[in-house]
């Protein structure tokens, strides 16, 4: 099947061939265009394929860099000015618990760091507490104290801001010194239990409480019965065990320095200025005025403690996922209207 054909080309594929090459003039342009577009389509994939690599590699860097500034010592300053001597200072702020920032692990972990610095001259508890869990403030307390005797030379103050009360003076109380503001809110020696008592509105609802339980106290404070002289009378020595705690703290933190006041441990607060009067704080000072004056260090380096950078990203999705939750619900109930 090698013949001639009707176009005098080869029969079959001949032919098709010779036919292409008769228009082929006609088909440059079309030809040329489509390799023109190949080609720049190529160009631009890899253009773009550049430019996303470069984000992920600068997406990389960024997080690397965070993570690197996480995890730094926290006296990694002290290099950049020549590691002279300075003042330390840990934050003691907000509620004191174990689920809070003001837990006794973390705060407790920046004094370690504040003391074991070689440049460390002082240190300052900068507090500003209404107060929280009694066992936290003693863990904090205990380690202030056995800080201060396996390094006698480094004393630390504590200096107070807005308030510091309860659990925060338990704290305090064992500093060599504490300074105030005169408006500081001071004091509130005490120990409390909060309950509530249901058992009014229970009986205006007709609503019966039914609780079994195995052991004669097991339903103790139970706020859906009326309280029983038994269970009062025990959450009050529970109570009176702990305040005597506090008060043995206080009294072994501020020694003499105390001064008779019949109401010095009943739960009350002062201004800094009477606070000073009283013997529950020393002097009126801020942080800088004891760096620079007191301790001699003007420079002060932050050794507090920061949630690392996982527990604070899975915090904020916490908070978005409970937000987008409630916001769901929201209009799934409007919806429903």
């Amino acid at each position: 099947m090698s013949g001639k054909g009707l176009f005098g080309g080869r029969s079959k594929g001949g032919m098709h061939f010779e036919a292409l090459d008769k228009g082929s003039g006609d088909d440059d342009g079309w030809y040329r265009d489509v390799v023109n577009r190949l080609a720049f389509a190529a160009v631009e994939e890899q253009r773009r394929a550049r430019r996303w690599n470069v984000f992920f590699k600068g997406l990389l860097a960024l997080y690397l860099l965070a993570v690197l500034i996480l995890y730094l010592p926290a006296d990694w300053t002290d290099l950049l000015e020549g590691a002279d001597k300075h003042t330390a200072m840990v934050e003691l702020s907000g509620l004191i618990s174990d689920t809070s920032e003001a837990n006794a692990d973390t705060v407790i972990e920046g004094l370690r760091d504040a003391f074991d610095s070689e440049n460390t001259k002082g240190v300052i508890l900068r507090a500003n507490s209404p107060g929280g869990s009694p066992v936290q403030s003693s863990y904090i307390y205990h380690e202030i104290k056995r800080l201060r005797k396996l390094h006698p030379d480094i004393p630390l103050y504590a200096v107070v801001t807005d308030i510091c009360a309860s659990g925060c003076y338990y704290v305090v109380s064992a500093a060599d010194e504490i300074y105030v503001d005169d408006a500081s809110i001071v004091g509130s020696i005490g120990v409390r239990m909060d309950s509530f008592g249901f058992v009014g509105g229970m009986e205006k609802l007709g609503i019966e409480r039914r609780l079994y339980t195995a052991g004669e106290n097991k339903g103790f404070l139970d706020p859906f019965l009326p309280s029983k002289t038994s269970d009062v009378e025990h959450v009050k020595l529970l109570l009176g065990n702990i305040h005597e705690q506090f008060k043995q703290a206080v009294q072994d933190g501020r020694g003499k320095r105390l001064k008779e006041n019949p109401q010095l441990y009943s739960g009350l607060v002062w201004t800094g200025a009477e606070s000073v009067v009283m013997g529950l704080a020393d002097h009126i000072g801020s942080a800088g005025y004891v760096a620079r004056e007191v301790i001699g260090a003007e420079d002060i380096v932050d050794y507090t403690q920061e949630p690392d950078l996982i527990k604070r990203i899975s915090d904020r999705i916490g908070v978005a996922m409970a937000q987008a939750m409630r916001d769901s619900m929201a209009s799934g109930i409007g919806a429903l209207r």
